[in-house]
């Protein structure tokens, strides 16, 4: 991640740069001057963003952070970027893979979905045709193009998703927690904690239905809850429900 700085030959780093202290002036300037722009306009900095990734691969190449005694890039975005590093280099990835996209373009596109059309611009190198995915990152919503590109890489549908807020007391969250807890150690730690909410939420409308059963409520719960099971005891389970019916 610190770029020419972590290169080696024959386990010796390689020798660094020149340093052109002129330009590195220029560039660092230009950076804490789009920098500063974050403070009181967000969307002046979001416009300015392709610049900011074209002058931040040119201090990783130059090594312009030398000019502050910094010891690594890594160390120079820590100064600058404190509270978000990978935004930057989003940026730089944006900036090396989207070139055959006009500056102006992916001005108007914003760095968010620029962010996914790299995604796309990787799969398919060569053979990216930026034209019509620049169309579709201008028309789509952000979160319905973000889906498109998933499913252009997967091949498969994306289900929407929704962000739900709840207010809580801190005497509660020890309760919740160890439920998401238990229901991630029986899914398995790789399910989002969303997944396992549904979970815990189809046990209790699973037990809840039994006295007034709702057959949609009670089929889709017990649907629900069969996924908990691991492969074997689900195969069974089914085998079992065949017997049954």
């Amino acid at each position: 991640m610190i770029g020419l700085t972590s290169l080696r030959i024959n386990g010796r780093p390689l020798m660094s740069p020149e340093l052109n202290r002129r330009r590195a002036m220029v560039v660092l300037g230009k950076i804490d001057e789009i920098l500063s722009w974050e403070q009181t306009k967000e969307r002046e900095c979001d416009e300015r963003f392709v610049e900011l990734g074209q002058y931040l691969c040119e201090v990783r190449a130059g090594q312009y952070w030398r000019l502050e005694n910094l010891k690594s890039f890594d160390e120079y975005l820590e100064k600058r970027f404190p509270e978000s590093r990978r935004k930057a280099y989003y940026l730089m990835t944006i900036h090396e893979h989207l070139t055959r996209i006009p500056k102006r373009q992916l001005r108007e596109v914003g760095w968010t979905k620029a962010r996914e059309l790299v995604k796309v611009a990787r799969r398919e190198g060569r053979e990216f045709d930026c034209a019509p995915w620049v169309h579709k990152a201008k028309e789509l919503p952000r979160e319905e193009f973000k889906r498109e590109v998933e499913r252009h890489l997967t091949g498969q549908e994306t289900e929407a998703r929704e962000i739900i807020y709840f207010k809580l007391y801190k005497s509660q969250l020890p309760i919740i927690e160890q439920a998401l807890e238990t229901a991630s150690l029986m899914l398995g730690t790789q399910k989002s904690r969303g997944y396992c909410m549904e979970m815990i939420c189809a046990d209790f409308l699973a037990g809840a239905t039994l006295d007034e059963v709702n057959p949609a409520i009670f089929s889709v719960s017990v649907r629900r809850l069969v996924e908990l099971l691991p492969g074997p005891e689900r195969l069974e389970f089914i085998k079992s429900l065949k017997e049954f019916a």
